[in-house]
């Protein structure tokens, strides 16, 4: 099962980069955890210095953007 995390504040990126990363994981008929994280203290461990931030498996696979839908399910594939 993957382990997947949204970083960030609660800004309106962060909302739609959890939303997004939600939809993407239910296209791909994941099963996964999805956590959002807004503690920045936790954010900043994991070395993100942009938020939005997507974590998968404990691997930064982007920052500071939203990406597409499709790049996100590229991301959790």
């Amino acid at each position: 099962m993957k382990q997947i995390k949204v970083l960030g504040p609660g800004c309106p990126k962060c909302i739609e980069l959890m939303k997004q990363t939600e939809q993407a994981a239910q296209e791909l008929k994941l099963e996964c955890n999805i956590e959002k994280v807004s503690d920045i203290v936790e954010i900043t461990n994991y070395g993100v210095m942009m938020t939005p931030a997507l974590i998968v498996d404990g691997e930064i696979k982007m920052s500071g953007k939203v990406p597409t839908l499709d790049d996100i399910k590229t991301m959790l594939s």
